[in-house]
């Protein structure tokens, strides 16, 4: 609040005396979630790759790294942009303008299929114990739909479907459940829906049901059973942000208790000191079944002991879970997808989303890396890394840096860093990072 003083003054302007004083008054301060020493991180472990992540604190929603990639300097904007720097920021084919973690909308891939076996129990389409025969396809409807391995992969239970991320395990679930159904289910995890994050400019990406598909399309209204089916992959219509992935990913790493995502994590009163949490409380929680969580949640930690994200997370250190992803970016009409004949631009989007540790996770997150391919090639390593930083304080090595900016890495290489030892550019050693992080996590709801 702008202060005053009305003054007194002579004939010729000088001031006699004060008549009446009101002070300013300071404005509150915010005290942002984010922790800057893993934001620099992962802007780093990004290199010159398209794509975003977002980490979120599980037990509270406040967000620990908002990432999109390219980014640019605002310092342009400051004085007013010149013409020059506008047309480079504006007509750039990588769209540095775009907040990708916020506004990118991207098909899930395999990243939705545990969500897509919660339901599957909680509706009672599946046991976990439930077997599937996979020959490497399904046939529906006329239509042949493909499983991502040759051959299939035999004998399918719930644990191996998410585990060796087996395509035609929910084509049929999709097949057998009512899309409505289903999408009712997935609105609770905020799949479709702001998140209501304390920024502006948030999309709420597509859930598809029978009613947007009649209005999205009125010259063909119907959700046809091959929309259905393709959906249970996580293709087709559906499309969310990496900022939506994460928020689903952390209820479900907080067994259905939904916080809303936050970037501010708390006010102080100016002129009190007093300071309140902005998200003291869950927005709300989802009743689950603790059998049917657990049954999803073996088959997340099985993906990086065992299956799809194995590699990249080789000999760590506490127990996680993850699913990889992989997204089509355009249709190839029946034709064989090989990622050195396809055009960079038309390559497949890589997403991983995680969580750990899994007895009581600190921390949830989803990213993509554009056009980059296979989840667990290229985006599991960042985010091993995300999970390193956070759980034990870890800083990656100079060439594992180099390694995974430039996709290149699998599991760490090298003798990692303290990470609160690193020096990052701009940034005084004020204690930001996870030592930080450790004393605020002891007053965490």
């Amino acid at each position: 609040t702008t202060g005053f003083e009305e003054m007194e003054t002579s004939a010729g302007g000088h001031p006699v005396r004060r008549l009446k004083s009101n002070p300013a008054t300071p404005g509150n301060a915010l005290v942002m979630s984010i922790d800057i020493r893993l934001q620099a991180m992962v802007e780093e472990l990004f290199g010159d790759r398209r794509g975003a992540l977002v980490a979120i604190d599980p037990r509270n929603g406040e967000v620990l790294a908002f990432v999109s990639k390219p980014n640019f300097d605002p310092n342009l904007f400051v004085d007013g942009i010149d013409a020059d720097n506008w047309k480079a920021l504006n007509e750039s084919l990588d769209k540095p303008l775009l907040n990708r973690a916020l506004r990118g909308t991207y098909s899930p891939g395999s990243t939705y299929k545990p969500f897509m076996a919660l339901a599957a129990l909680t509706l009672g389409k599946r046991t976990p114990q439930q077997s599937i025969y996979d020959p490497g396809y399904f046939n529906f409807g006329g239509h042949t739909f493909r499983d991502d391995k040759e051959g299939g992969h035999g004998s399918v239970d719930m644990y191996k479907s998410i585990v060796q991320s087996c395509d035609t395990y929910y084509y049929q679930v999709a097949a057998e459940t009512d899309i409505d159904e289903w999408a009712a289910f997935m609105k609770q995890f905020g799949f479709g829906q702001k998140t209501g994050i304390d920024i502006d400019g948030e999309l709420a990406g597509i859930l598809p049901t029978r009613e947007w598909k009649a209005k999205r399309f009125p010259k063909d209204p119907k959700l046809h059973v091959g929309d259905q089916v393709s959906l249970g992959i996580g293709q087709g219509f559906n499309t969310f942000t990496p900022l939506q992935m994460a928020h689903a990913t952390a209820i479900l790493a907080n067994r259905g208790t939904a916080f809303k995502p936050h970037l501010v994590k708390r006010v102080q009163d100016s002129r009190t000191g007093e300071a309140r949490l902005t998200q003291p409380k869950p927005a709300y929680t989802i009743t689950l079944k603790d059998a049917h969580v657990d049954a999803v949640m073996r088959g997340l930690e099985g993906v990086v002991k065992e299956g799809t994200g194995r590699t990249p997370f080789l000999n760590a250190k506490y127990t996680s879970g993850g699913k990889t992803g992989t997204a089509q970016v355009f249709s190839l009409k029946g034709a064989q997808y090989k990622e050195g004949g396809v055009k960079r631009d038309l390559r497949d989007h890589a997403l991983f989303v995680a969580y750990g540790p899994v007895d009581v996770p600190r921390v949830a997150l989803a990213m993509v890396v554009e056009n980059a391919g296979f989840g667990g090639a290229a985006a599991a390593p960042i985010a091993r890394r995300v999970l390193d930083y956070v759980l034990l304080g870890q800083w990656p090595s100079e060439e594992d840096v180099v390694a995974t900016s430039a996709g290149v890495s699998t599991s760490p290489k090298g003798v990692p860093r303290r990470a609160s030892e690193v020096s990052i550019p701009g940034l005084a050693a004020s204690g930001a990072g996870p030592a930080a992080s450790a004393v605020d996590a002891k007053a965490a709801p």
